[in-house]
């Protein structure tokens, strides 16, 4: 493996990052229509009551709504496509991003490969196929960026949204939240389709940078998983399109079949994490098998 080493700031940064990222996911408790069975008898009555939300998740949106520019958007995927920050395979991916949250998540006491073996093992228990399962493994696998260089919270974690038109009224927190965002003073970019043609897919839309476009590239690069795999993970933090019905006029033919797989993995993320940690050593060879299935090798990160 060549992997960058874990220093104490780095650590420090990531954990930062992972707290807001595990307050975020406090308030997206979201109620969805699919028949995810793992789930059925817990608790959902607590929705994305963002009003509710601590101050500093409401600072974390408003300095994500200030820096995600559409210039900054392709500077950054430009940074990522030219650079190899760290080659490993998946596991080992995991056991790096394990380092990072032993002591910052204060909704489980369990690490990160304990709530990827969580998410994974509730799609296995509902009886998904194998690629979907490898989703659950690595959805979060994203946040490595805290390694690569991530400027802090904004561009790692939270919701998403399209950049390079009008921003949705639909994005938390609403237009408000953008207004000290340069993009909101081009004539070009605030025009309900900005620099996309209607209808144009969402394959061709550039999402606000963070840990699930960076897997989604690396995904789509590199493994065997098949369009829905890839969405799931590029869109499950996407809430403006897949919980409130945004952005229907960039949608294709295709993307409807894409929202649908993306609606139906979002519970197993949600609602998989509990303190009773999975057995890891046990799990790791049915898991090491789907991944030298699906993402076979050592991957350039």
């Amino acid at each position: 493996m060549h992997a960058p080493e874990v220093t104490d700031f780095v650590k420090l940064k990531a954990a930062q990052v992972e707290a807001i990222g595990d307050e975020i996911d406090h308030v997206n408790q979201i109620k969805y229509d699919e028949a995810s069975k793992f789930d059925a008898e817990k608790d959902k009555d607590n929705f994305r009551r963002y009003e509710d939300a601590c101050d500093r998740v409401k600072g974390f949106y408003k300095e994500q709504h200030t820096k995600q520019t559409l210039n900054y958007n392709l500077a950054i995927r430009e940074k990522y496509a030219k650079n190899v920050n760290a080659r490993m395979t998946v596991w080992e991916a995991m056991e790096m991003l394990n380092t990072l949250i032993d002591e910052s998540d204060p909704d489980t006491s369990v690490g990160q490969i304990e709530h990827l073996l969580q998410t994974a093992e509730a799609i296995r228990r509902d009886g998904k196929p194998e690629w979907m399962q490898v989703v659950g493994l690595v959805h979060d696998l994203g946040k490595l960026l805290c390694f690569f260089g991530a400027d802090g919270q904004w561009d790692v974690v939270g919701d998403t949204f399209v950049v390079g038109c009008e921003f949705s009224d639909k994005i938390i927190y609403g237009k408000d939240s953008f207004v000290d965002n340069p993009d909101i003073h081009d004539e070009k970019l605030m025009t309900e389709c900005g620099i996309y043609e209607r209808g144009c897919g969402l394959d061709n839309v550039l999402l606000s940078y963070g840990h699930d476009e960076y897997l989604y590239d690396v995904m789509r690069r590199q493994s065997k998983l098949p369009k829905e795999g890839l969405s799931m993970i590029r869109y499950h933090s996407f809430y403006p399109w897949h919980k409130e019905n945004a952005y229907q006029h960039l949608m294709c033919e295709d993307d409807k079949a894409q929202l649908a797989a993306v609606r139906a993995f979002n519970p197993y993320d949600l609602y998989s994490k509990s303190d009773e940690p999975p057995k890891v050593s046990e799990l790791k060879p049915y898991y090491q098998g789907l991944i030298d299935k699906w993402i076979p090798g050592e991957i350039v990160w």
